[in-house]
């Protein structure tokens, strides 16, 4: 049986239509392509490959190996680079996790989790310092999720506006009068997917998740922003990330995925709440959701937390 479910963090609505799981599949998921490590311009003693480094942790400098974590200006950006347009301008950045090629995030030791969410956490706070009026960060893992590179980066981006999608979730908050995500985490129940004794921070599948297997992490104590994150909570808030990679890549074979922070612009956001947000792309969109404007999710998102609680990370 089908059900409509409605989500207050993003103003979409989502058909939950579990009996079309059972659907017949006779394509396979594609392979990601990977070039391997002598021709990856991420790895280490490549990095002449790359535009000039904007920072890096660890040792060496500028050509040099011996880095953890490395940043430079994105090759191909979206947006920012010299030939920017008018609503274009910005900057582009990659944050490569660590110098193993093979080393996803749900890999990545505890010190090295907290490192990397650390950098994004500053290279967001550097660009809103210049005046940028959005920045953000996000993780595209596998190509099927946009990754054209197999070695584990992450992404940040800054933008000379607040887009409309950050723009219009900042206005449901501001509609509500209330903590959205705090209302959210407040009434998990069996949505949860590993909650620590205080809630700081928690993990569930939303209630109105718009496709399978949606993870939620948000810390009891943020605030609007994620740029003004102090290292206690940058810290709680990598290693929930990393545990719940880690049950997705157990149940689900390590899929692609889009890992994205949700934070609030430059400009004060009253009631704002940032969080991450991990989608999984096991499912493709198809035309009932193009024309609809609807999400559709075949997996419950209370059983997807169920299986997630069971997938020991």
């Amino acid at each position: 049986m089908s059900e409509l479910r409605h989500d207050e963090l993003t103003g979409r609505s989502v058909v939950l239509a579990a009996g079309r799981a059972a659907r017949p599949h006779t394509l396979k998921r594609p392979k990601p392509r990977d070039i391997g490590t002598d021709a990856c311009p991420f790895c280490p003693g490549h990095e002449a490959e790359t535009p000039p480094e904007i920072m890096r942790t660890g040792d060496g400098a500028g050509l040099e190996p011996g880095w953890r974590v490395r940043v430079f200006p994105n090759l191909y950006p979206i947006v920012g680079g010299p030939d920017a347009h008018d609503g274009t301008t910005g900057a582009h950045e990659v944050v490569v996790l660590s110098p193993d090629h093979q080393r996803s995030f749900a890999r990545l030791d505890a010190d090295a989790a907290v490192e990397v969410v650390s950098v994004l956490r500053d290279r967001v706070r550097g660009h809103l310092d210049d005046g940028r009026a959005y920045a953000a960060a996000i993780v595209n893992h596998l190509r099927p999720a946009g990754a054209s590179i197999a070695h584990p980066h992450a992404q940040v981006f800054a933008l000379d506006f607040v887009p409309p999608a950050v723009a219009a979730q900042q206005e449901r908050f501001e509609r509500a009068g209330l903590d959205l995500v705090a209302r959210e985490t407040a009434a998990i129940g069996e949505h949860g997917v590993a909650i620590a004794p205080d809630g700081t921070p928690a993990v569930w599948c939303p209630y109105a998740s718009p496709s399978p297997y949606v993870v939620r992490i948000a810390h009891a104590r943020s605030g609007a922003s994620f740029a003004h994150a102090d290292d206690a909570e940058i810290a709680a808030v990598a290693l929930a990330v990393r545990d719940a990679l880690r049950r997705l890549s157990t149940a689900l074979d390590d899929p692609p995925y889009n890992l994205a922070v949700l934070t609030a612009p430059r400009a004060p956001a009253p009631w704002f709440h940032w969080y991450v947000e991990i989608a999984p792309r096991v499912t493709v969109t198809a035309g009932f959701e193009l024309v609809t404007g609807l999400d559709v999710n075949t997996v419950r998102p209370e059983h997807a937390a169920a299986e997630l609680r069971a997938a020991a990370p």
